[in-house]
C-alpha cells in the first residue's frame, strides 16, 4: 500500500470535495462584479447626466406648463403629443426634418461614393487629396454654417457670385446673374451646407468598405474580361451595401438633430425650421415647456429607431469580419 493510498484509507482523512454548482455560480458572480466594479462610477455618471434629464423631460411632456402662467400647470396626458402631430407649424417642422435628413443623406452618400472610388485608386498626391477632402468634417458646425452664409452664399461679396461675375466678364458682360440662395432657396442652402460637411464622413466609411473588398475575386473577374462597370455593379456595390446602410443610418441620426445650420443660415425662416429648431422656438419664445418636451421626446424616439437599425448593421459587419 502506497503512502497516498494509506492516507486516503486512514480514518479521519477524506478526499477533497469538488465545489458544488452553487459555489461555482457564486464565485463566477463575484468575479463578474469584480470586473464591472471599476465601471460603476462611469455608469452612475452617465445615468445622472443623460437618463435623469430625459426622465424629467418625459414627465414634463405630459403636463401643460407655460412659464408665463405657472399657476395653471396641470397634467394633460397625451395632449401635447397630439398637438405635436396636429399643429400645422410643428407638423411642417416634422416634414422639413424628413426632407432635410433624406436629402442630405442621399446626396452625401452619392458624392461620398464617387470620392471614395477616386481615392481608392493610386495617384500622385492621394494623401494630400484625402486630407483636404476630410477637412470639412472637422470644421465646427457653427463655423461651417458661417462659412456658407458669408464666404460662399452672400449675394454681395460671396464666392459663388464672385465666380459668376468673373465668368461673365470673360465674355465682356457685366450683367452676371446674382444668386441669393438664402432668400430664393433657403432650404437648398441649408442642404448644401450640410452635404458639404457630411460628405467626408460618408466617404471615409465607403472608402473603408472599398479597401476591405476580396481582391482575389475582383482580379478573377478582370481576367475573365469583365468591364469596370460590371465589376462595380456585381461585386463592388453588393459588398458596399452594408457600408452604405451604416453611413446612411449614422448620418441620419446626427442630421435629424441638426440645429446649428438652420439657426445660423436662416434662423428657421422661409420654411426651413426643422423639429429641433421648432423645439427651441417653443421652449424659449412661446415658453411652452410641456409642448417643447413632447416634441423633444418625439425626436428622441425617432433617433432611437434609426440608431437601432444602425447598431444592427454594425453588428452584422463585425460578424462578417470575424467570420473571415
Amino acid at each position: 500500500m502506497t503512502t497516498a493510498t494509506a492516507r486516503i484509507s486512514r480514518p479521519g482523512h477524506s478526499a477533497p470535495k469538488s465545489p458544488s454548482p452553487r459555489d461555482t455560480r457564486s464565485r463566477e458572480r463575484a468575479l463578474a462584479w469584480a470586473r464591472r466594479a471599476p465601471l460603476l462610477p462611469a455608469l452612475i455618471f452617465l445615468i445622472i447626466v443623460t437618463q435623469l434629464p430625459f426622465l424629467v423631460t418625459l414627465i414634463i411632456s405630459f403636463m401643460s406648463w407655460n412659464s408665463l402662467s405657472p399657476d395653471k400647470t396641470a397634467f394633460t396626458g397625451l395632449e401635447n403629443y397630439v398637438t405635436v402631430l396636429t399643429d400645422p407649424d410643428l407638423r411642417q417642422a416634422i416634414f422639413t426634418t424628413i426632407v432635410l435628413t433624406v436629402s442630405v443623406v442621399l446626396i452625401s452618400l452619392l458624392i461620398g461614393l464617387g470620392l471614395a472610388l477616386l481615392l481608392d485608386k493610386k495617384f500622385i498626391g492621394r494623401g494630400l487629396a484625402r486630407t483636404l477632402l476630410i477637412a470639412p468634417f472637422l470644421v465646427v458646425p457653427v463655423a461651417a454654417a458661417l462659412i456658407w452664409k458669408h464666404a460662399l452664399l452672400n449675394p454681395t461679396y460671396g464666392l459663388i457670385n464672385g465666380i459668376l461675375t468673373w465668368i461673365w466678364s470673360l465674355f465682356g458682360s457685366d450683367a452676371a446673374p446674382q444668386l441669393d440662395l438664402l432668400s430664393q432657396a433657403p432650404l437648398a442652402a441649408v442642404i448644401a451646407s450640410l452635404v458639404w460637411q457630411w460628405t467626408p464622413f460618408m466617404m471615409l466609411i465607403l472608402l473603408a468598405g472599398l479597401q476591405s473588398r476580396p481582391m482575389d475575386t475582383i482580379e478573377a473577374a478582370q481576367m475573365d474580361g469583365a468591364s469596370p462597370w460590371i465589376i462595380f455593379r456585381d461585386l463592388t456595390l453588393p459588398h458596399l451595401r452594408q457600408y452604405l446602410e451604416l453611413g446612411g443610418l449614422l448620418g441620419a441620426i446626427y442630421i435629424v438633430q441638426n440645429f446649428d445650420s438652420v439657426f445660423t443660415l436662416t434662423a428657421g425662416g422661409l420654411g426651413t425650421a426643422n423639429l429641433p429648431y421648432a423645439i427651441y422656438q417653443t421652449f424659449y419664445f412661446a415658453n411652452e415647456y410641456g409642448l417643447a418636451s413632447a416634441a423633444g421626446v418625439v425626436v428622441v424616439i425617432g433617433t432611437i429607431i434609426v440608431a437601432t437599425f444602425a447598431l444592427r448593421t454594425v453588428f452584422s459587419l463585425f460578424k462578417k469580419e470575424a467570420a473571415r
